[in-house]
Parts: structure tokens; C-alpha cells; sequence
């Protein structure tokens, strides 16, 4: 018996009968003695839904109105699910993110929560409820409702097991773990027992879309005990997601394959070459909120030298405006963008002790025809943007060069 807080995401919530399904392994958990905190997204489709309307209304809604609409579809789910609860004799209450008091700042859209109030929780629990809260969402010191970003309900459900000292959080949707990549663009993709902290906020910042990376990094930071879990299926133990030194068994030497397809590569041509010169470029597009993640500039040749990064695919508009300013000011003779890039990465605590991954990564893609235009690095994982169209090709030879088609994933 202990406290739990389980998240369930849209897919899992995504019709009444689905709801209902919830409800009834919520009671299951209750029945065994668990305190339960549930966590919830908005029904599948209704926040796109939601976003639709305004783009009716507007093409550049403010964030701070757009954040008050798409806030909405949770306080549906909690609500639902609550008189599904009911419905069973389980007592339950729900909370919208104001009423917990989940205080973040003021980044409209993209949020960052800064404290949670835990008391009425407490308080529910110690009644014996089920407290059912919207995922998603906050409110900054002003009262204004906040939203922490797409996946940002599985960012609430990690803190409010990290403010409650939960025993553990998990993670319920619609795959039944994580992967040693897609299965949908590699059916012999292996579904891993456990992964470590720093592997899993790589593979989430890398591109996979089982958990939203601010999650896992609250999740290691306050060493939350968290689980990936299949919510259509009542066996299973899913992923448990724990730290290096809690692992009994060497690590294999990569633990899975990530990608993204939402990359768009800028290039500022004839850059002057002098100090200050890669603050002068980079630093607007930072105060523009526009994560920046690859960067390379080359060697300076006749004064000049060229600097090159990548963004968002979404944030590609924007930063070329930005750069467009930027290229007069600094005197660059040219600005090229290319918004069909793809990034692939392969990641492994095991790269630490074993070398010669690089050479075998960039060989199998060399062996396909596969050229890459940029390469990052770190202890623990090699990614490289390449031409979007080889994505899926990439991901395959490397899958199978790294031998993560066997049974012993």
C-alpha cells in the first residue's frame, strides 16, 4: 500500500467507455489500500480541436486568451471521470490547475511550474477520495491560466508525485513501454524492462514522444520513482524508468535508436569572423523563445566564416525574419535555410565504456548513401541531421547495426 499518482493521457481518456475503463482500474488500485492522485489530458483530439476554434477566430491569438481556450479540455476529462467514480462508489473530487495551485511563471503556452500548494490533496486523501487533477495546466502569481506545453500533463503528474513524495508515478497511454525505437517504422523494436534517467531525457529530447522531456527531468531530479505503463492492458509491467546505479545488470552499449522530423537548418553565409559575432546571431532568436539546438560554425577563411544551426520546423519562419535583421546588422552576405532536415540519434549510458560507436554509426549510413550534414555529440548519445527523406532508412540500418533487433532488449 502507498501513495500513487497515475497520469493518464488523451488517447487513454478518449471516449466515455475509455473513461469508464479508467475508472474501474482506478477502483482496483483503491480497493488494494493505495492512495491515489490521477492525473489527466484533455480527450484525444480535443486540444487540436480547441486550437482549430481559435485559428477561426484568429491566426495570432495572444497566448495568454490561447492558454484560457486549450485549458478547457482537461477540466472536461476531470470532470467525467469524477462521475465515472462515482458512478462505482468510489469517492472522488476534481481540481483544475488554479484550484491545486500549481504556481508557475508567466511563459504563456510553455509554462514552468515553480511550486504546487499540496495541502487540499492531503487533505482529500486523508478522506479516503480519489483526487482527480487537470494535467496541462497552472496559474502564474497574477491568477492568469498558464499551460505548460504539449506533453504537459505528464510534467504534472512527475510534480505532484515529487511534492507529494509519491512511492511512484505512472505514466498510463497507449504504448505498453518504451521502445528501442518506433515499432511502427521498425516492427522489430524491442520493448525495454528499464532505462535510465539520463537515456530517457535524451531518447525525450531527441524526439521520442512517450514522455514529455520536462517530465523526466523532474522525474530525476527529485529521483521520482516513475513507470511507463500500456492503459489497454491490465498485465504488464511496462518501463520502469530508474537511475544508473540502481540497475543490476550492465548496460547494453546503445539502449535505443530517437528521431525527430520537425528540424529546419539555417545557414548565415560570410559571417565576419570576430568575437561576438555567434552571440550577435544567436542571441535574438533566444530572446524570441526559439530553442535552438545544433550549431556549427567553420573554420574562418579571408575574415569570414559561416555559422549554421537548426530549430524547431515550426520556429523556421520566425528565426529567418529574425536572421534577416541580424544579416544586415552584422554585415553576412547571405542567409539559406532548408526545412526538409530529420535528426537521428542513437543513445546508451554503455557509450561511456565502449568505443568505436561513432565510427559504426556514420559507416552504416556512409554504406547507404546517407549523407549527414550535421553532428552533435555527447557522454551518452551521437546524433546527426540528415535529409528528412532517409529518416526512416537510417533508422532501420541502425536499429539492426546495433544489434537492437534481438529478444534481449
Amino acid at each position: 500500500m502507498g501513495l500513487i499518482v497515475q497520469k493518464y493521457g488523451g488517447t487513454s481518456v478518449g471516449a466515455p467507455d475509455r473513461i469508464k475503463q479508467v475508472a474501474a482500474r482506478i477502483a482496483r488500485f483503491q480497493r488494494e489500500g493505495h492512495q491515489l492522485v490521477v492525473v489527466v489530458s484533455a480527450m484525444s483530439g480535443e486540444t487540436n480541436r480547441l486550437i482549430a476554434l481559435t485559428r477561426d477566430i484568429t491566426t495570432t491569438p495572444t497566448p495568454r486568451e490561447l492558454d484560457v481556450v486549450v485549458s478547457t479540455g482537461e477540466q472536461i476529462t476531470i470532470g467525467l471521470l469524477c462521475m465515472a467514480l462515482h458512478a462505482i462508489g468510489v469517492k472522488a473530487r476534481s481540481y483544475t490547475g488554479a484550484q491545486v495551485r500549481i504556481l508557475t511563471d508567466s511563459a504563456h503556452t510553455k509554462a514552468r511550474i515553480l511550486s504546487i500548494d499540496e495541502t487540499p490533496i492531503r487533505r482529500d486523501l486523508d478522506d479516503g477520495c480519489v483526487v482527480v487533477v487537470a494535467g496541462f495546466q497552472g496559474v502564474d502569481a497574477a491568477g492568469n491560466i498558464t499551460t505548460l506545453g504539449r506533453g504537459g500533463s505528464d510534467t504534472t503528474g512527475v510534480a505532484l508525485a515529487a511534492a507529494l513524495q509519491a512511492d511512484e508515478c505512472q505514466i498510463y497511454t497507449d504504448v505498453d513501454g518504451v521502445y528501442t525505437t518506433d515499432p511502427r517504422i521498425v516492427p522489430e523494436a524491442r520493448k525495454l524492462d528499464r532505462i535510465t534517467f539520463e537515456e530517457m531525457l535524451e531518447m525525450a529530447s531527441l524526439g521520442s514522444k512517450v514522455l514529455q522531456i520536462r517530465s523526466v527531468e523532474f522525474a530525476g531530479k527529485y529521483k521520482v520513482k516513475l513507470r511507463v505503463l500500456s492503459s489497454f492492458a491490465d498485465t504488464g509491467e511496462g518501463t520502469l524508468i530508474t537511475t544508473e546505479e540502481n540497475t543490476t545488470m550492465e548496460q547494453p552499449v546503445i539502449s535505443g535508436i530517437a528521431f525527430n522530423r520537425d528540424e529546419a537548418k539555417l545557414t548565415v553565409l560570410g559571417v565576419p569572423d570576430t568575437p561576438g559575432t555567434a552571440y550577435r546571431i544567436l542571441g535574438p532568436i533566444a530572446e524570441a523563445n526559439i530553442d535552438v539546438d545544433m550549431i556549427i560554425q567553420n573554420v574562418g577563411q579571408d575574415g569570414t566564416t559561416d555559422v549554421s544551426c537548426t530549430v524547431a520546423r515550426g520556429d523556421h519562419d520566425r528565426a529567418m525574419a529574425i536572421l534577416g535583421q541580424v544579416r544586415e546588422a552584422i554585415g553576412a552576405r547571405e542567409i539559406r535555410s532548408d526545412k526538409s532536415m530529420a535528426k537521428v540519434s542513437v543513445v546508451g549510458v554503455g557509450m561511456r565504456s565502449h568505443p568505436g560507436v561513432a565510427s559504426l554509426m556514420f559507416r552504416t549510413l556512409a554504406e547507404e548513401g546517407i549523407n549527414i550534414q550535421m553532428i552533435s555529440t555527447s557522454e551518452i548519445k551521437i546524433s546527426v541531421v540528415i535529409d528528412e527523406k532517409y529518416l526512416e532508412l537510417a533508422v532501420r540500418v541502425l536499429h539492426k547495426a546495433f544489434g537492437l533487433d534481438g529478444s534481449a532488449a
